[in-house]
């Protein structure tokens, strides 16, 4: 688990991984290395105090060098919701995370309905498997553009949509206005995921 100034949810995430028998370690975004990992967690929370653009500054962080290399040798990396953020800053992830349709911070709980089941991130779910997931952020507004977004669609590459209780994809289930009601997102190989 990366751990940034700011963020707040890092504990969260580690306390969730040693109950699943993950053996965990916190690295400082200051370390130039990385222990061996099966995973890495760049958890949700607002790093640098979201004072230039939400990851923008944690994207250049020391340790992300070794993420992305980690990243590009196939290891597996989660992004939760800033780290969702910091994950489009590096360029790991196409995209970027907009301010909320509302302009204002929303924390709640929400739908999200499963889109692809076949990665090592999903495959405990049933496809279109409905979600009750609590959100909390002010800039979690996925945009892309369009060649992108057909890539997306094309490649199964949205992990999760936003959707109501009974699973169906509309604007009233879109909570922040994200395109397409895209709540997460896989790289092309599938080894990263991003979600709000």
């Amino acid at each position: 688990v990366i751990v940034f100034p700011g963020s707040n949810c890092d504990r969260d995430i580690a306390v969730a991984l040693e109950k699943m028998q993950f053996k965990n370690k916190m690295v400082w975004h200051k370390e130039t290395s990385l222990p061996k990992s099966d995973l890495i967690v760049i958890p949700g929370g607002f790093s640098y105090g979201d004072y230039l653009r939400s990851g923008a500054i944690a994207g250049k962080s020391l340790i992300i060098s070794e993420v992305i290399k980690a990243a590009n040798s196939g290891c597996l990396i989660l992004g939760i919701c800033n780290g969702f953020q910091i994950l489009t800053e590096t360029g790991l992830l196409n995209g970027t995370l907009l301010r909320n349709k509302n302009l204002k911070f929303i924390n709640k709980d929400i739908n999200i309905k499963v889109l692809n089941n076949k990665t090592k991130f999903t495959s405990k779910y049933k496809l279109n498997q409905v979600l009750k997931i609590n959100i909390a952020h002010n800039e979690g507004n996925y945009f892309t553009n369009k060649r992108h977004l057909a890539e997306l669609n094309a490649e199964k590459l949205i992990a999760f949509k936003y959707c109501d209780k009974n699973g169906d994809v509309n604007e009233k289930s879109n909570p922040n206005g994200a395109i397409e009601n895209i709540a997460g997102i896989f790289n092309s190989k599938k080894n990263i995921l991003g979600m709000m």
